[in-house]
């Protein structure tokens, strides 16, 4: 009979370390800065007002030292979120997607409202089969995940797909998201593809059988907007040392390659997109509504264009 030790992992383990009275170092400085700046108030005009107005000034400042201490929004403490608030007033509204900013005109010289400033995507490009790069912050390896039917298995069959995808969770040496999207099917080529195959069916019932079916996936895409949903695996490494984005390159594909294994036995298949797939995607989200790269006959940006389409 074996025996095995049952050590529980905290559910959050980035949560910072408790220093001081259960506060962090940063609740800790917080209020000390408010601590000392109530003590220089008072030392300066102690003297000279009453005690009440003094706790009268002094309230509002204790209290906002505390809510910025220990207050909390949507998960983000209550400093951090005020500071992201105040730079997201103080930075331009306006961003264009260009290499260089033209100078503002002169009669716009008056207005104090930020200007235009030049929009830094995180992107700078697909390197490889599945790889964006993303500059100084590493790379971001996608891969397409396929999807099970969970309310159609047992209860047996449900608890053993989640342990699996819980396994997987709990192997995770990185950051990881699972993205759900919505893309719009196109079905003509399937319509055209069935009336072509339909004139080589060896039965003349079998024709008509596929001839109906393509009036039926015509009639169903000129009635409703047909959409697929697509479930993408990104996973993202940073790039460290001289060869950063060479190893972060090989880790994430090496993370996707775990991941496909691990994956694979709840009978998902984790696929990774190519370079046209990653470059279409990344257009798609840009430009949901826009034609898709394929459709418009876009040339990758390392790619010879020949009058002979793609090499």
């Amino acid at each position: 009979m074996s025996w095995a030790e049952v050590v529980r992992i905290p559910a959050d383990v980035e949560q910072p370390d408790k220093i001081v009275w259960g506060f962090t170092a940063r609740q800790v400085a917080i209020l000390g800065v408010t601590g000392g700046t109530l003590y220089l108030g008072y030392t300066a005009v102690g003297e000279r007002l009453p005690l009440t107005a003094c706790a009268g000034l002094a309230l509002p400042v204790a209290v906002l030292g505390i809510l910025l201490a220990v207050g909390t929004h949507d998960g983000i403490s209550l400093d951090r979120f005020v500071l992201a608030a105040i730079r997201h007033q103080r930075s331009p509204k306006h961003l264009v997607a260009a290499d260089d900013v033209p100078a503002a005109p002169a009669w716009m010289a008056a207005r104090s409202a930020p200007l235009p400033a030049l929009l830094r995507l995180p992107a700078r490009g697909v390197i490889g089969d599945g790889l964006i790069d993303l500059g100084p912050d590493g790379v971001a390896a996608i891969a397409e995940v396929s999807t099970v039917s969970f309310a159609l298995r047992t209860p047996d069959e449900q608890d053993a797909l989640v342990a699996v995808f819980g396994r997987w969770l709990n192997s995770l040496s990185g950051p990881v998201q699972i993205l759900v999207r919505a893309e719009r099917i196109e079905l003509a080529e399937t319509v055209n593809a069935l009336l072509d195959g339909a004139r080589d069916l060896p039965h003349p019932a079998l024709a008509d059988a596929a001839r109906e079916h393509a009036a039926f996936l015509a009639d169903l895409a000129t009635r409703h907007e047909l959409l697929r949903r697509q479930v993408l695996l990104v996973i993202r490494e940073a790039a460290v040392g001289a060869n950063g984005r060479t190893s972060a390159a090989a880790r994430a594909y090496r993370r996707l390659d775990e991941a496909g294994r691990v994956l694979g036995a709840c009978g998902l298949t984790v696929r990774l997109l190519d370079t046209i797939a990653v470059t279409a995607l990344l257009a798609s989200c840009f430009d949901p509504a826009g034609p898709s790269l394929a459709e418009a006959q876009v040339a990758l940006p390392d790619e010879v264009v020949t009058g002979r389409g793609r090499r």
